[in-house]
């Protein structure tokens, strides 16, 4: 059965699934396009293109707008977990089975099926995300048996505080913002919530119980303190710090009173990727594993209502997947050769050149599914230097304030880390050892959100990690995503190239070659 689901709405996307197996997962983001760009016509073709057969299923992921009139909505909307809508249709002459299930149902069976098997007899899964905020009992069958809300528009709460401290953000009528989240988890570990002044426990309070975040209640909030106090205020990150412990302690004191404990926990939605939460869920000890695929934000939602067209068919949601799962990287151009010279990759000789400060944009085969640079659409440099992380965040054009990840063998996690378990998808948070001289990588708070990295993973990377502990005593270095500020992945020549030019970075690789700018260019 090959089911092909398309993700309308921001951070629009297009999967395919054949037999179980995860052909593609294309975001149209990618390619250097705008953040949480919706679904594109191109996007479509470039699946159209490298499949072999017109779909059995078409699956489309409901989604719904608000506009003057009312809400407009999309296949089968937004919320709820209703049965999907299952028609017959005709798709480029071919009859099919035509899918439509609610964008909530696409980040549970995301989670369920990318999950690893198990026997338990009920599974829980977390979706928290912009809008949807409760738990899921799942039963071995896959069907949903119950709802817990805990908390509506987490995610969105989360943004608004950055926006109410930000000048820039409009009183009145504005949306939060999606890439407020991710800033505002990094100023957390700045801030302490024991120093939370009481007007900021009030502001944080009145911000959890809220009715809504749509539009957002800015001008509500001009008698506090935060009020266009600025983003790197201490207020700022000391409220960030008691928000972010307040958001938890509100799921996970539902957690212990509605989920069955020993039950294991799927989460799914953009606050699963703020690592600091899916290390206390690891933490909580209710949960007898915990369980977040590497896209669970929206980015997987079309991956998500294709395996939940999967369940509905067969009643088995489990698929095969790769992270690497885009699409290669497009030469449709040569690097000047006036401006480039180019040679094969030689390990060794990279590693000497990251170990004496050079900074690389490394491509390797197909992107990365989700919005994290895991080793194939990377910037790649020595960890140990601290303002290579001031470099870094100039070449991505970010906030200062902004940490770098790390990508470590998994040989080497003992030695540098205080935990050494396993995260190839760069997921959790975990504590650097003093000793490691890891500076660039090493926040604020001692924390690195770490992918790791074994040989049978990404043998690539792998190779690359070992040459480099040879010089430096440690397979570690500095990835961060290789992309424009505000756009996804580089994934052309063209881009690579004009990236690296206007960035001053003179070492770019792409599969087995490798590209240094000539001297004086």
């Amino acid at each position: 059965m090959l089911v092909v689901a398309l993700k309308p709405g921001h951070d629009g996307a297009v999967a395919a699934i054949d037999n179980r197996q995860l052909l593609y997962s294309l975001e149209s983001e990618k390619d250097s396009r705008p953040r949480y760009t919706p679904l594109l016509p191109t996007t479509i073709l470039d699946i159209a293109e490298r499949l072999d057969a017109i779909p059995d299923v078409v699956a489309l992921g409901g989604w719904s707008d608000l506009r003057p009139r009312g809400i407009s909505y999309t296949g089968a909307g937004y919320e709820g977990i209703q049965e999907p809508t299952v028609t017959t249709s005709r798709f480029f002459g071919k009859e099919v089975k035509f899918f439509s299930s609610t964008h909530e149902r696409s980040h549970i069976y995301m989670a369920l099926g990318m999950a690893p098997r198990d026997a338990a007899p009920v599974r829980t899964v977390l979706v928290w995300e912009g809008d949807v905020g409760a738990f899921y009992l799942v039963d071995s069958q896959n069907r949903i048996i119950r709802k817990v809300p805990v908390l509506s528009e987490p995610g969105a709460r989360y943004a608004f505080l950055f926006g109410l401290a930000d000048p820039t953000f409009a009183e009145t009528g504005a949306k939060p913002r999606l890439n407020d989240a991710g800033k505002l988890m990094a100023l957390a570990a700045f801030g302490n919530s024991a120093d939370a002044s009481p007007d900021i426990r009030d502001v944080v309070e009145r911000i959890l119980k809220q009715d809504s975040m749509y539009p957002a209640p800015k001008a509500e909030y001009r008698d506090s303190v935060l009020f266009n106090a600025g983003v790197e205020s201490i207020e700022c990150k000391n409220a960030a710090a008691l928000l972010t412990e307040r958001l938890f302690e509100t799921f996970a004191q539902a957690a212990r009173e509605h989920t069955p404990e020993g039950s294991p926990l799927y989460i799914s939605g953009g606050c699963g990727l703020n690592c600091d939460w899916n290390s206390q869920w690891a933490d909580l000890g209710h949960f007898s594993s915990v369980f977040v695929a590497p896209c669970t934000n929206d980015s997987g939602s079309a991956l998500g209502t294709a395996i939940d067209a999967l369940s509905t068919f067969t009643g088995d949601p489990h698929i095969d997947w790769n992270v690497y799962s885009g699409l290669d990287f497009v030469t449709d151009a040569q690097p000047d050769a006036a401006r480039w010279r180019s040679m094969p990759l030689d390990d060794d000789a990279l590693a000497t050149a990251l170990a004496a400060g050079r900074v690389v944009a490394w491509v390797q085969g197909r992107w990365e599914i989700g919005p994290r640079a895991l080793g194939n659409r990377s910037l790649l440099a020595d960890p140990f230097a601290l303002d290579t992380r001031d470099r870094l965040n100039t070449i991505k054009q970010r906030e200062d304030y902004r940490p770098i990840a790390p990508v470590a063998r998994v040989e080497d996690l003992g030695a540098v880390f205080h935990q050494d378990f396993e995260d190839p998808h760069m997921l959790y948070f975990r504590h650097v050892r003093e000793n490691s001289g890891l500076h660039a990588v090493t926040h604020v708070d001692g924390s690195a959100r770490v992918q790791t990295v074994r040989d049978s993973g990404n043998p690539r990377l792998h190779r690359l990690l070992t040459a480099f502990a040879a010089k430096r005593g440690y397979g570690v270095l500095c990835n961060t995503s290789l992309n424009f500020n505000g756009d996804g992945f580089i994934n052309r020549t063209s881009d690579l190239a004009f990236y690296c030019e206007s960035r001053g970075i003179r070492d770019m690789v792409v599969g087995d070659t490798w590209y240094q700018r000539v001297e004086g260019s």
